[in-house]
């Protein structure tokens, strides 16, 4: 089943990895460097998923999440925190806001996150 994903990550050779990782699954992927464009990138997309990096230049993620949690459709997506922050660093209002993943970068391959993704995918 191909899904709409959205990366949100400043690290251009992360952000590609995972695209070509997702593409060739047959997903639909876009990508941004930094919250604000991926605010203007998921109004437009309407992801079934975002991953999303928490320290970013212009707007961390944290911010970009609480902006979309403020859009009546924005409410609801499914977004899972892929950082390098320790579980115990990532802010509590990450959690406030609807996340229930975080996973750490150096902890996974990308098919392991492939496999997340897809499992938090058909759990909807």
């Amino acid at each position: 089943m191909n899904h709409k994903i959205a990366i949100i990550e400043d690290d251009t050779a992360i952000s590609q990895m995972y695209r070509f990782k997702f593409e060739a699954e047959g997903h639909t992927v876009e990508t941004a460097e930094n919250g604000k464009l991926g605010l203007e990138l998921v109004e437009k997309m309407r992801p079934d998923i975002i991953l999303l990096d928490l320290m970013m230049p212009e707007m961390t993620g944290d911010k970009m999440l609480e902006e979309l949690r403020k859009q009546p459709w924005g409410k609801d997506v499914n977004v899972i925190i892929l950082t390098n922050m320790g579980e115990h660093e990532v802010p509590k209002k990450v959690y406030d806001l609807g996340v229930k993943l975080v996973i750490l970068k150096a902890d996974m391959t990308p098919r392991q996150v492939s496999d997340v993704v897809i499992k938090q995918l058909s759990n909807k």
